[in-house]
């Protein structure tokens, strides 16, 4: 009996094969180097300790700037996008012959690859020549134009918005599926009771929707944290280091050739990832309510 409620494990040795060759061990083999000097300038692979992480969070470097823009970047979307897929997802889950029409809109930009999307914002967002300072000036409010994109002030913020502009339809497309398997009855009941649509959307829709909003919240700081197309496309990382992230700086090392510095950032990011999304997913847990 054992034997046969066992059998189906081994299905899954073929995939563990190819997950441990292509993924699991080239991880350990990264966090391998991230103590080592290994570049392409040298055959030899040293050890040296914590020295890159050293370098790496010692004050005056562009690397914490690549860090924190990450933390910034990966709060800014996180947020942003859930807030507006949140509200998205609550108006059209409502009866509207339209509902599925603007659902099809807002998702729509979440199957377009970021190059494209990086391209098209960039001619949107050209100082000069760009649709949105062009239809500014066309207002009568051109004192609002910037150079969006080449602006220290301007330039993170531009490459967030088109981040949360591409992102948000996927979030409320998940929402909807969260919103769709509470059951009215529940909403029924209170309106009955007297409680008014905020007083139903805070003490039910949101407390039933708390693992729903986990999963959203996991992705959402995954991704931002790993992010690295939209920002390569749309600003390379500048102006200066303004829009760089920690896979821009991976990037960057891994390209002039200093791959231990390359993968201890890579390693640094991975301890964020983990410990963020534990934290998490063990905080929201506690606050899940069974239906």
């Amino acid at each position: 009996m054992q034997s046969k409620r066992m059998y189906p494990i081994y299905f899954s040795f073929g995939a563990l094969a190819v997950y441990f060759v292509f993924s699991f061990f080239p991880s350990l083999l990264g966090i391998f180097f991230a103590f080592t000097d290994w570049n392409s300038f040298s055959d030899e692979v040293g050890f040296v300790g914590i020295d890159n992480f050293k370098n790496i969070f010692r004050g005056g470097t562009q690397y914490l700037l690549y860090i924190g823009n990450t933390f910034k970047f990966t709060l800014f979307t996180t947020v942003m996008k859930t807030l507006l897929g949140f509200c998205l997802a609550l108006l059209f889950t409502r009866k509207n012959p339209l509902s599925n029409a603007f659902r099809m809109v807002i998702f729509s930009p979440q199957v377009l690859s970021f190059l494209i999307v990086g391209l098209v914002f960039k001619s949107l967002l050209h100082p000069s020549t760009g649709f949105i300072n062009n239809s500014l000036d066309a207002l009568g409010i051109g004192f609002l134009a910037r150079s969006w994109l080449t602006d220290l002030k301007w330039a993170f913020t531009s490459v967030m918005a088109v981040d949360v502009w591409k992102g948000v339809g996927y979030v409320m497309v998940v929402l909807i599926a969260g919103l769709q398997a509470i059951p009215q009855s529940y909403h029924e009941a209170a309106k009955i009771d007297g409680a008014s649509w905020m007083q139903r959307i805070l003490h039910i829709t949101v407390p039933m929707l708390v693992p729903t909003l986990m999963v959203v919240t996991v992705l959402n700081i995954t991704y931002g944290f790993r992010v690295f197309d939209i920002i390569y496309v749309l600003t390379n990382g500048g102006p200066g280091y303004a829009t760089g992230v920690i896979n821009t700086a991976v990037f960057k090392e891994f390209s002039i050739g200093d791959y231990g510095m390359g993968t201890a950032l890579s390693t640094i990011l991975l301890v964020f990832i983990s410990f963020i999304s534990w934290f998490i997913i063990n905080s929201m847990k506690s606050k899940t309510v069974e239906a």
